[in-house]
């Protein structure tokens, strides 16, 4: 939002202040300020002038040679504007001045001619956007006059961040901006001008019919005739455009002149289309063209404004063509009023129209403001057009209110709130600025707090101490160590797993971590062969793709594998995030942190990259949990990217927490047809319920170990658990150790694939014999072939 600080002088005297070094503590302590920017300083030596006399230019059509009196000299000037008319007064550039963006005026030669200076458009000039022609100055003002001396062309325009106004709807306007700068700069705020109701008390009513007593708190209204006056003041254009609005009319003007300096929106309606209000709402939906010229669908949630229900305005949005003030309109229904701002800001997004009314209405508007306004309205259009004439009473119709808001607290909780001494006198001066009303019995203060901070901003006592502190200035406290106590907080197994997963494969195995949203992207999963799953969907949805909420944290993570082939040959991926497998008994989602691993590459082997997942698995198990992991063959694969066959169930201590997998061929070819990937899914959630289990230390052995490997038979249906299984059955207190050395697979072997395994022999006590190795190896032997594994 812009501000203009000549409009924020009418309500305070600054003079003499450092205006930047105010606008800098208006930062501080009350909204952030983007940008400030100071306006017409690079206008220059441009005074009212009169053209004396207008000849054709004999080589253009377009031209004109005038004669210009600038008050202490007659000028030639070579002249293209449409409007340049003898007697006419114009703002005249001389030669070494400047006009907007800073373009020096010199005597030059056009189109053959000599001219001395340049008569100027508004736009020119930098007071408003129309270079259609002439600005053409009718006040009474001597010739020669520096026109920065009569119109407020010289400004400080500053801009405020919105969303920092956003609990602030006082904020919304100068006035209340002003009562700010006002307090911070220990000067009064000056009472509006406005005009006095009481003056018309006894003339008619406007009839004004509240149907709606829910989303419009408060309408208030009045009928003026005899408006002959068309076009706003210079000084009022001015205003209007270096704060972002376009002049429009008089009438129309006035209306957004009141909005911006009192943050209260108002709409004026032809008087001859539009004699009496009814405020409602239609129980079928119908179109409706605004101001804009577009055809609107109403529904019949939106609140509208009629006259003998006919729709002429949507409440709080935007009025209707066919009540605007026209060229001729010289009467008017004026309206100022309140509407509820959740169901303004609900029927202006489901309309698509945000406008500057609604925007307002949106932060909730003090209801006070509507007479206010409407006195202040009546007060400018006299000013400006003396015969306009008030033909009815200041109407209102107030059918909600807000409740008076009082707060009491005592200066021991300023004290501990603030952590300083503020003095009585500070916190009182403060408020009574503020405008907040004030009782005080010794140390303790009973505050009132005013309508237009009343309605979402200060509820509470603790508004109250962000009220002084931030006047007393937060770059005021002193800089000091708290004296709360702060007590070390132990993080839970949960937090603790995650973060030892998370560093053992990023820095052991060299993986790289991931983020992503925990729907399902339709679009993206169809392009790699997968189709969405039936599950828990988002009802407000900003994307028809992003609907359903996914229940496995895989296919995410193929869609990145996807994305980043082309960076990298080899690379695995990882990420530890929620999924939602359906509901739970109460309804709610049922959230399971899950993490889940893809690994690619175009130079390994399915297999080895498949070995090499399961080795991940086990040392994830081991640092965490202190467990072996243990596999098996996947009873199921109820997801169409698994492979039918190489899948495996993953279990710790007894339970299954996850599942590892190739990727379905056909789901792996539409990611690249010359890679393998395989990927896993575990239940961290599950994993974390597992208490870990003691670390064991045991000595080495100062004497050499002794290694023999077998080659065992074993069944394609059975696992390599069996024969760890079998092993330790054997109870051989000189084994420490079994590891699997090779898989080998032939034709020859039918049903059967040779498994060799390294076991390793050691004794603390001596270096073992061969017997005695032998002796151990026997017994391994036996139990194997108890359970049908047998050498090779």
């Amino acid at each position: 939002m812009l501000i203009s600080m000549n409009w924020i002088s009418d309500f305070t005297d600054l003079s003499g202040l450092d205006i930047d070094n105010l606008i800098h503590r208006f930062t501080l302590s009350t909204a952030e300020v983007e940008e400030v920017m100071h306006i017409g300083g690079d206008i220059k030596n441009v005074v009212a002038a009169r053209i004396e006399s207008i000849e054709n230019h004999p080589n253009s059509k377009k031209l004109h040679l005038l004669k210009v009196n600038a008050g202490d000299e007659i000028l030639d000037c070579v002249c293209g504007a449409p409007n340049v008319r003898e007697g006419m007064i114009v703002a005249f550039a001389k030669i070494g001045g400047s006009v907007h963006g800073g373009m020096e005026i010199k005597r030059a030669s056009i189109a053959g001619f000599e001219s001395c200076g340049m008569c100027c458009s508004e736009a020119e000039l930098g007071i408003s956007a129309d270079h259609s022609g002439l600005m053409e100055i009718t006040d009474d003002i001597p010739l020669g006059t520096d026109i920065k001396k009569v119109y407020d062309i010289d400004d400080i325009v500053f801009e405020v961040d919105n969303k920092s106004l956003t609990n602030r709807p006082d904020l919304w306007g100068h006035y209340g901006i002003a009562r700010e700068f006002a307090v911070l700069s220990g000067r009064p705020l000056l009472p509006l001008d406005k005009a006095d109701k009481k003056k018309y008390k006894n003339l008619p009513e406007v009839e004004i019919d509240i149907k709606d007593k829910v989303n419009c708190y408060r309408y208030s209204s009045v009928k003026v005739e005899n408006v002959t006056a068309k076009v706003s003041p210079v000084n009022m254009r001015i205003r209007l455009y270096y704060c972002g609005t376009r002049a429009i009319n008089l009438l129309a003007d006035l209306t957004n002149y009141i909005m911006l300096e009192l943050a209260q929106p108002m709409h004026a309606f032809d008087l001859r289309k539009v004699g009496k209000v009814e405020v409602q709402r239609f129980p079928e939906p119908f179109e409706f063209e605004t101001l804009d010229g577009q055809k609107r669908r109403i529904d019949p949630d939106t609140l509208m404004i009629t006259t003998d229900d006919k729709p002429v305005a949507i409440a709080g949005i935007m009025g209707g063509l066919a009540s605007e003030i026209e060229d001729d309109t010289d009467s008017l229904l004026l309206e100022s009023a309140n509407f509820d701002a959740v169901s303004t800001r609900k029927s202006s997004s489901r309309l698509g129209l945000r406008t500057d009314a609604s925007m307002r209405y949106e932060k909730t508007l003090d209801p006070e403001m509507t007479v206010d306004a409407v006195e202040r309205y009546i007060r400018l259009l006299t000013d400006i057009d003396k015969g306009a004439r008030v033909i009815s009473k200041i109407s209102d119709s107030y059918v909600r209110k807000y409740k008076k808001i009082t707060l009491t607290f005592d200066k021991k909780y300023v004290d501990r709130y603030t952590g300083i001494k503020i003095s009585k006198a500070m916190i009182e001066k403060t408020l009574r600025a503020l405008g907040f009303g004030l009782e005080i019995d010794k140390n303790e203060f009973t505050v009132t707090v005013p309508s237009y901070r009343s309605t979402k901003d200060v509820t509470i006592k603790a508004d109250i101490i962000e009220e002084i502190t931030r006047i007393y200035g937060y770059d005021n406290f002193e800089v000091k160590t708290t004296l709360s106590p702060l007590y070390p907080v132990r993080s839970t197994n949960n937090r603790v797993d995650d973060y030892d997963i998370k560093n053992l494969l990023a820095d052991s195995f060299k993986l790289h971590e991931v983020h992503s949203y925990i729907w399902c992207d339709a679009r993206r999963y169809k392009e790699i062969g997968i189709s969405t799953p039936e599950n828990v969907k988002l009802i407000n949805s900003m994307s028809p793709d992003h609907i359903v909420l996914r229940n496995n944290i895989v296919p995410t993570l193929l869609l990145m594998a996807a994305e980043n082939k082309s960076f990298a040959g080899d690379y695995g991926i990882f990420e530890i995030a929620r999924v939602v497998e359906g509901l739970k008994e109460d309804g709610m989602c049922n959230e399971r942190k899950k993490l889940g691993i893809v690994l690619f590459s175009k130079t390994k082997s399915e297999k080895q990259l498949y070995t090499e997942l399961r080795g991940i698995v086990d040392a994830a198990v081991t640092v965490v949990k202190g467990e072996k992991a243990v596999f098996s063959f996947a009873d199921c694969t109820p997801f169409e990217w698994q492979h039918p066959k190489n899948t495996a169930d993953i279990s710790v201590c007894g339970e299954k927490i996850g599942v590892m997998t190739a990727i379905h061929p056909s789901v792996g070819a539409k990611i690249d047809k010359k890679a393998a990937i395989v990927a896993l899914q575990i239940d961290m959630d599950m994993l974390s319920s597992f208490g870990k289990k003691p670390s064991e230390y045991a000595e080495t052995s100062k004497f050499p170990t002794m290694e023999i490997d077998l080659s065992l038979m074993l069944s394609k249906e059975r696992t390599y658990s069996e024969i760890e299984g079998a092993v330790a059955a054997a109870n051989c207190p000189l084994l420490k150790r079994i590891v699997p050395v090779d898989v080998y697979e032939a034709e020859e072997l039918g049903d059967y694939r040779s498994v060799t395994v390294r076991l390793t022999f050691s004794s603390y006590e001596k270096t073992l014999s061969g017997e005695e190795v032998n002796a151990e190896v026997a017994k391994i032997l036996e139990k194997l072939a108890e359970s049908g594994i047998n050498m090779k």
